[in-house]
């Protein structure tokens, strides 16, 4: 069997981690994989710790990312990098909120996909089919803000991880 792609989001209830891990969901399966998802919520909605967990592939035949397996853990609060770390494996990869500069956004709510922009530096997913599931998840109106997010995000990663 083919390798599979684990994938774990993690953050506070209202940044937009669900919203993230949905775009990419939708994103790996347009671009033609088998994708499972799951989420975790935590003590509340808004302000409580939040995960989410995809796993994409060939053929996925489990939605949640076992401890020590993560290929990606995506954070976007500071404070739950440590909490999150057990489910990156040694070699894995963790994407910090501080790999977004914090002037660099037109608006914060868009910061859920500067982080999905910063992920897709790391996957063999076309930037359009990335571009196809954030405009099918949020308004036209959001459209090109949160375009000019993903590219941040995008070119960010790539510098701060020195990707071509």
């Amino acid at each position: 069997m083919a390798k599979v792609t684990n994938i774990v989001f993690g953050g506070l209830g209202g940044q937009g981690v669900l919203t993230a891990s949905d775009i990419l969901a939708d994103a790996v399966a347009r671009a033609g994989f088998d994708v499972k998802k799951s989420e975790l919520h935590g003590m509340s909605q808004r302000g409580g710790s939040v995960s989410s967990d995809v796993r994409y592939g060939p053929t996925v035949l489990s939605p949640m990312v076992p401890v020590g397996e993560a290929d990606y853990l995506v954070v976007l609060e500071a404070t739950q990098v440590e909490p999150n770390q057990p489910v990156l494996r040694p070699d894995g990869i963790l994407i910090p909120p501080d790999v977004i500069p914090p002037d660099g956004l037109k608006n914060k709510k868009s910061f859920n996909v500067a982080m999905l922009g910063a992920l897709s530096a790391f996957l063999d997913i076309p930037e359009a089919t990335w571009l196809d599931a954030i405009h099918a998840r949020l308004a036209a109106k959001l459209h090109r803000l949160n375009d000019e997010a993903f590219a941040l995000g995008r070119k960010s990663a790539r510098a701060r991880f020195n990707l071509s």
